[in-house]
């Protein structure tokens, strides 16, 4: 289901058509509620779980072999202040609303998306499964679309550099941003401009990427003065690529759709940071090993 391979590859003694019945119940006080009932194919029912686990894919993956339950997924939209959230912040009618839209291949319940972005702006927990959360809601909603005047643009499971969407290029510009005062101030540093401008960097980007871009110019020229000219340049060169990407002045607001994007592009981004450390370390062991 997960590779979205045809029924009968998996298992051919099942017949494709064979009745597949679903009950979704929820408790109301004493008694049980039906919240759901479904009768459809078995492979029709394999193809739309498959079709989730895609438009949850994201690069990279912040999970481990077998993508998370829907239940998981649903705690992402409480808030994150503690160790894991609770259950009792999840919306009521979130896990079963997510549930029928998987397994009936229909769109993500509107609050999901809404839920996760607000709560980046409130915990500031930016996560991988959040982010994944985004990107499926997005890329769902694109393929499901008929709207003359809709962007067709897709969401790119990994980092796009040819994406012109704004939402998505600030994010990629925020955590380059990051890096750079990353790289400036190193373990001396307690918090990024993410602790204290992410929230209003992806809804009011206007109000504050011109004071951070003025900053960083100190970041940059500080990371020279500390023998790291070489990193200081490939992040400026970065920096100026994405901002041609943006046009002249940046945007007065992002809607919640483009909210999601920005989340999308500082997750990628930002993860190749980390993907050029591990190969860094990877190559240094490998001289090692030569060397001994």
């Amino acid at each position: 289901m997960a590779d979205g391979r045809p029924l009968k590859d998996v298992a051919p003694e099942l017949e494709p058509e064979t009745q597949f019945c679903v009950l979704g119940l929820t408790p109301s006080g004493p008694r049980l509620s039906i919240r759901f009932w479904l009768v459809d194919s078995l492979e029709r029912l394999t193809k739309h779980y498959a079709q989730h686990y895609r438009d949850l894919n994201i690069q990279p993956a912040p999970w481990k072999g077998i993508a998370p339950s829907v239940w998981w997924l649903t705690l992402q939209t409480a808030p994150i202040h503690g160790a894991r959230p609770k259950s009792e912040d999840v919306l009521p009618q979130l896990a079963g609303e997510m549930m029928r839209a998987i397994i009936t291949g229909q769109r993500y319940p509107r609050p999901l998306l809404t839920s996760v972005v607000m709560r980046f702006r409130s915990d500031g927990n930016i996560n991988g499964l959040r982010v994944a959360l985004c990107k499926a809601v997005l890329a769902r909603e694109a393929r499901l679309t008929t709207h003359l005047n809709s962007n067709k643009q897709e969401v790119s499971v990994s980092l796009d550099k040819s994406s012109t969407h704004p939402g998505y290029l600030l994010g990629r510009l925020f955590a380059e941003l990051e890096n750079a005062q990353r790289g400036a101030l190193g373990r001396e540093l307690n918090a990024t401009i993410k602790d204290r401008y992410y929230g209003a960097a992806s809804a009011t980007p206007a109000s504050v990427f011109p004071m951070l871009l003025r900053n960083v110019q100190n970041h940059l020229s500080s990371m020279r003065k500390k023998d790291k000219g070489g990193i200081a340049y490939t992040i400026e060169s970065e920096i100026s690529q994405i901002i041609d990407g943006l046009g002249d002045t940046f945007p007065s607001s992002l809607r919640i759709e483009e909210q999601g994007r920005f989340a999308i592009g500082y997750y990628h981004q930002s993860q190749t940071r980390f993907a050029k450390k591990d190969n860094t370390n990877s190559d240094e062991q490998s001289e090692q090993g030569d060397t001994e």
